[in-house]
């Protein structure tokens, strides 16, 4: 938000440097991010001085210049080349000497420098109006009054606006500050505290009054939800043209283009008190009628800016006896604003809803300086105060007469707010006591009435246009914004307590996992928990009826809370692969968010993605695609590092997976992974293979919580390696060989291992090789070979009797 210097200095006499007053600002919490210098004409005309044209004749060698003699106070006169055509001697004229900057309407600069044209020597330029920015006219150059002395600075002799202005971080909670008469209202409790007692100034209005009652607008505000307040006059004899230098020079200095003096009065008054206004041109308000109210869905409407939109149901409209004329409080319509044939308006000041208005802004994409106000709330008690002192702007520099008596429409007035403020909480959250009568002078300031004094605290009315002071706690921090936060003194003694969490908490388990991926190759992603709602349709998993929708979604596309971080996931493995980047490896800790009838969820879980190549292309080896077996070891390793060694296998059946596996530990579900189906890769564009892996988080953190996790000593006597290669049934998996193996010998058995795979030639038909080593150890002694063999040749009976297998 921008705010002038200058036109902060009608609210306020103070004569503060705009340094001073942008750290005063700053400290009230009106953060000044920028102060830059604004001139009305560029470089301020410096080198640019009155001079009287000594001799005029004809250049000798071109038809269309002149060689001048000019005298601008100096010890000789200037001999300049000049090719204006009503250059004559005897005339005053504005001279920009060597050195001098002039700037184009572009706003690119050149300099004035000793030249020779054609043949001729010239030191320096006479100027006409728009070389110098102070109009549009090239006919000649421009010729001064004979009154003024020659030497005068042209600085001094035309009317040049130089202006500080602010670029202010407003918070949006401060809706009361986005105006002049806002910051100023800041600024003076500001410098109220440093005991600098200052006046407001407010514009005054009683200067209106109604001059006949010729032309009336009647008024049915139909929505009285949406609009709360509204009130119109019509003013008649109008004259549309450009505005005073004065007001253009406002409406510049905070970066606006003037339109003109209709629409800037409007303007003017928005940034001046920050009440929006609009002027419908009554001539085309049919029925000299206005209707507030919202229109059938899909209604064709045909704003400012020439664009067709549909309107919704809930989008509130103001309207004439026939037709719709302008979204309220967004933006106006094509054909009722104001022309260069407006002889009479209808002048609107009206408090919406902001909420309202803020959806309709959303919904057409549309920001303007007044939904950027209506949305955050603006003084519903300033409407009519504003529609006058718009009025009486409106007649000073317009001319016309009001025609009409104002019409307010107010049914039920917005109330202040009554908030009880304790001594005692004030100083528990300050850190400090503040004096009371120093309390009291602060609130004062800010137009917050105190109603009674206690021993204990204070019964307060807050205004209705500070809406976001409606608790003791937000009292409290308007106390404190004004006291100073630098003048609260930070304490000698730094108290620490002793961290009694566990190494059980969450974010600790999540470190120790998301370093271990990270060690592995894998990169963390963060991604939004708002999502779309169509990534329901993608599986009969996801339920449309538990999405949990938004009220105010920034987009459709970030409507819904996300039942899975498969479809959040996957957009960051695409936006990646679209950047040739395809061999992935990456993890995300999230929530997902479900809404039943009678209650909402949300659950925590990691999910772990696999694509592109495990091992990349090099000189020694070729690449190798990463496959589900990857993905399964990673999944084992981080259980494991969980201390979670014992999990059940089952096959799923999911529209998500074309294969996967489920690990679980009795009745509770732990990881499910799998290659994810195709269609569901096509819908984000992904044409190679993604495993996809979703933990359960919530419930392997309740089973880490109950791990006890025990400690022994390397052993000291060697362990023995024995290896099997057996001729199996093609239906026969490791996984039985493993857990007969674990059965036959339980003590002494160590490790199991299947290193090779083998099918084919030399081989019955529907046989297989597995080759399987067995690591065998004994803590408290060295094994015999004798113990061995009979350990061997057990598990050799158990295999050829259960699992029908032969010794090759």
């Amino acid at each position: 938000m921008k705010i002038s210097y200058n036109w902060l200095k009608q609210f306020l006499n103070t004569d503060w440097t705009p340094e001073q007053t942008s750290e005063l600002l700053t400290d009230l919490g009106l953060e000044v991010e920028g102060l830059e210098a604004y001139q009305s004409v560029k470089g301020g005309l410096e080198g640019v001085v009155v001079g009287e044209v000594l001799t005029c004749i004809k250049h000798p060698n071109a038809d269309k210049l002149k060689v001048t003699t000019v005298n601008i106070g100096g010890e000789s006169p200037l001999q300049i080349v000049c090719g204006a055509p009503n250059v004559a001697a005897g005339q005053k004229v504005p001279v920009a000497t060597i050195g001098t900057t002039l700037y184009t309407e572009e706003g690119e600069s050149w300099t004035i420098k000793k030249g020779k044209i054609r043949g001729e020597e010239s030191f320096g330029m006479i100027c006409a109006e728009d070389e110098l920015g102070l109009g549009n006219s090239h006919d000649g150059i421009l010729v001064l009054d004979d009154a003024v002395e020659v030497g005068t600075l042209a600085a001094d002799i035309f009317d040049i606006e130089n202006d500080q202005v602010f670029e202010i971080g407003l918070t949006p909670n401060r809706a009361d500050a986005m105006s002049h008469l806002g910051t100023a209202r800041d600024l003076k409790a500001g410098l109220i505290q440093k005991e600098i007692n200052l006046e407001l100034i407010t514009p005054s209005v009683s200067a209106f009054h109604v001059e006949n009652r010729t032309l009336k607008i009647d008024i049915d505000v139909i929505n009285k939800d949406l609009a709360p307040r509204y009130c119109g006059v019509s003013i008649s004899g109008l004259k549309v043209a450009e505005s005073p230098a004065w007001l253009q020079h406002r409406l510049k200095a905070i970066g606006l283009s003037p339109i003109n003096n209709i629409v800037d009065a409007t303007n003017y008054v928005l940034h001046d008190l920050g009440q929006p206004l609009h002027a419908f041109d009554a001539v085309k308000i049919s029925g000299n009628k206005i209707e507030v109210k919202t229109l059938k869905a899909g209604t064709k409407f045909t704003t400012l800016d020439g664009v067709e939109r549909e309107l919704h149901e809930d989008d509130l409209m103001i309207c004439d006896a026939e037709k719709p004329m302008c979204i309220a409080g967004v933006f106006g319509g094509i054909d009722s604003g104001v022309t260069e044939n407006t002889t009479s308006i209808f002048l609107e000041s009206a408090y919406f809803n902001p909420v309202s208005v803020r959806k309709s802004a959303k919904r057409h994409a549309l920001n303007t300086d007044a939904s950027f106000r209506f949305e955050r709330g603006i003084d519903p008690n300033i409407c009519e105060y504003a529609l006058k002192r718009a009025a009486l702007l409106i007649q000073e520099i317009a001319g016309g007469e009001i025609t009409s008596d104002i019409i307010d429409v107010y049914p039920n007035k917005i109330k202040d707010f009554e908030v009880r403020l304790s001594f005692e909480n004030a100083k528990k959250l300050i850190g400090e006591e503040i004096p009371k009568e120093t309390i009291k002078r602060i609130l004062t300031s800010l137009d917050i009435k105190v109603n009674n004094v206690t021993e204990t605290g204070l019964g307060l009315t807050v205004p209705a246009f500070r809406n976001d002071v409606i608790r003791e706690a937000d009292v409290i921090e308007e106390i404190l914004r004004v006291y100073g936060y630098n003048n609260i003194e930070t304490t000698k003694k730094l108290n620490a307590s002793i961290s009694t969490t566990t190494r059980f908490e969450d974010h600790k388990i999540q470190n120790i996992i998301g370093n271990q991926l990270a060690a592995q190759g894998f990169y963390e992603i963060l991604s939004n928990s708002l999502t779309t709602p169509n990534y329901a349709a993608l599986s009969e998993q996801l339920k449309e009826e538990h999405n949990i929708t938004m009220l105010n979604p920034l987009s459709n596309d970030l409507s819904v809370l996300r039942q899975s971080l498969l479809f959040s996931g996957l957009e960051a493995v695409s936006f990646n692969i679209n950047r040739k980047r395809s061999d992935l490896r990456l993890f995300e800790f999230g929530k997902t968010y479900h809404g039943y009838d009678d209650k909402r969820e949300e659950f925590k879980h990691l999910s772990v993605f696999i694509t592109g190549n495990q091992i990349s292309e090099n000189w020694h080896e070729k690449s190798k695609k990463s496959d589900f077996f990857l993905m399964k070891g990673q999944i084992i390793s981080i259980l494991e590092r969980l201390g979670i060694s014992r999990f059940n296998e089952s096959p799923i059946k999911s529209d998500l997976f074309a294969e996967g596996l489920s690990l679980g530990l009795g009745k509770n579900k732990l990881v499910e992974f799998g290659l994810v189906k195709k269609q569901i890769l096509k819908h984000f564009d992904i044409s190679q293979d993604v495993i996809y892996a979703d933990f359960k988080w919530d419930t392997i953190l309740d089973l880490v919580k109950h791990n006890k996790i025990k400690f022994k000593a390397i052993p000291k006597y060697p362990e023995v390696r024995r290896d099997f290669a057996l001729l199996l049934d093609d239906n026969v998996t490791f996984e039985s060989i493993y857990k007969l193996a674990k059965q036959s010998e339980k003590q002494l058995l160590r490790g199991i291992n299947l290193f090779d795979v083998y099918q084919g030639k030399n081989l019955p038909k529907g046989k297989k090789s597995y080759a399987v080593s067995f690591t065998l150890q004994d803590e408290n002694k060295t094994l015999t070979d004798k113990q061995i063999d009979k350990i061997m040749n057990k598990l050799q009976q158990s295999f050829e009797k259960q699992l029908g297998a032969e010794l090759r």
